[in-house]
């Protein structure tokens, strides 16, 4: 055995006597591209059938795979010879499996979501990226053998700030024992904004965090240190990866649209749901409305939830606490085109006076095709023109929609990389 897996032998060992009660599984074997993602998170959804297809059909999958190889060269541009990069991932939020499996494409090991441990590997041009992610990543119970590290936090509310901080502080004693060169932090933020707590972690304000990707439109967004991040889909209710099919792109879909939420009083949601009603359109849409919002998702809540989103020609968006919402991203994965309430929410997010691609700025700068609105008044009429559409052009519809998400996870997989080799390397002391 090895000096690396000795010294990680020894850790789980020490992890395993601190926290008897229950016992840590790491697996140090790489898994293959086809290997299922275990429990709800599977490549091939039993919704979609078992068909082996690939949506981009012609020229059209000839364009892509174009696409992606200049994609590729562009991040292996002036890499040969050169040392390689690595960085270690630490995802102590459920965002972070959205990083890495939808937007890297990475597997884990093990497959099974509950699992206390889990790791895989990727390489994006001349970085090698190891993520680590499950309850038994615990600060100073494994191995830091990397100078450059990403953590992802939740910073949504009180209790989970409180939690990110302590991570924060054993980030931050590494930094300065000079064990860890280089921290960058991917937060979910807080809803309304509300940031601050962080704000004496960034080295701008003399703290050690280089680089902050944060999710929402906050005013605190330069691109220079600071960038916006998607919300992604609902990984802590176990949202799979999708992986398109035939029936996906070419079968009707019973529905012109679906809305399955909460729906608060005197919101904007009521005001829809009452909207649907009077125009008698409620009949042609799924719709599931509740009135408290629950956390916890059955395989029967799941499933029926993407049975709605595959069987849509159109997903309703409302907004919620802030416009951006995991059923944007959960719509995209099923060719289901979001119909997005495009106002700004209360709080501190965004001046719509200042940049008029707020709120939502990622999405709109990066050409997202989707159905905007500012009123739900309005849904009536996009709904009338839904009706007159052909399946051939809703099927041109769904392939242009599947092909920019592809490409927008794609596009941020590269962003990524490149800022954290431009600030990383740049920085490296000595």
């Amino acid at each position: 055995m090895g000096p690396g897996l000795l010294k990680l032998k020894n850790t789980i060992q020490s992890l395993e006597t601190l926290f008897g009660f229950f016992t840590v599984y790491v697996y140090l074997r790489k898994g293959g591209r086809g290997s299922d993602r275990g429990g709800q998170r599977i490549q091939k959804q039993s919704t979609l059938g078992s068909e082996e297809w690939n949506p981009w059909e012609g020229d059209e999958k000839n364009e892509q795979q174009h696409r992606f190889k200049t994609s590729l060269q562009i991040l292996n541009k002036s890499t040969k010879g050169k040392t390689d990069f690595h960085v270690q991932i630490w995802g102590k939020a459920a965002i972070g499996l959205y990083l890495w499996e939808h937007i890297f494409e990475g597997l884990l090991d093990p497959t099974d979501v509950t699992a206390q441990w889990r790791e895989g590997n990727s390489v994006v041009g001349r970085t090698h990226y190891s993520f680590i992610t499950g309850p038994a990543v615990v600060p100073g119970y494994f191995p830091v053998d990397v100078n450059n590290v990403v953590l992802i936090l939740n910073g949504r509310e009180k209790a989970k700030v409180f939690y990110a901080t302590q991570w924060l502080l054993y980030a931050q004693n590494l930094v300065q024992t000079q064990k860890l060169q280089h921290l960058a932090v991917v937060l979910l933020g807080n809803e309304h904004c509300h940031n601050e707590w962080i704000s004496p972690f960034l080295k701008r304000n003399g703290g050690f965090v280089e680089l902050l990707f944060i999710i929402y439109d906050s005013p605190w967004i330069n691109d220079m240190d600071i960038f916006q991040w998607p919300l992604g889909v609902a990984t802590y209710r176990n949202f799979p990866v999708v992986e398109a099919s035939w029936s996906m792109l070419h079968n009707e879909r019973p529905y012109l649209c679906n809305f399955l939420g909460t729906v608060y009083e005197n919101s904007s949601r009521q005001a829809l749901i009452n909207i649907l009603k009077q125009d008698g359109n409620a009949k042609l849409c799924w719709v599931s409305a509740r009135e408290q919002w629950q956390p916890q998702e059955t395989n029967e809540s799941l499933k029926n939830y993407q049975d709605a989103l595959l069987q849509s020609d159109l997903t309703l968006c409302p907004v919620g606490v802030n416009t951006e919402c995991y059923r944007i991203y959960e719509a995209c994965s099923y060719g289901s085109v979001p119909v997005v309430e495009d106002i700004m929410t209360a709080g501190s997010c965004g001046n719509t006076s200042v940049n008029h691609n707020a709120p939502l700025q990622l999405l709109k700068s990066m050409d997202a095709p989707f159905i905007f609105i500012k009123n739900w008044n309005e849904l009536p009429a996009i709904l009338e023109k839904e009706k007159t559409l052909m399946l051939q052009e809703k099927i041109q519809r769904r392939k242009m929609l599947l092909h920019w998400y592809q490409h927008f996870k794609t596009e941020l997989k590269m962003r990524f990389t490149n800022i954290l080799e431009s600030s990383f390397l740049m920085n490296n002391k000595g």
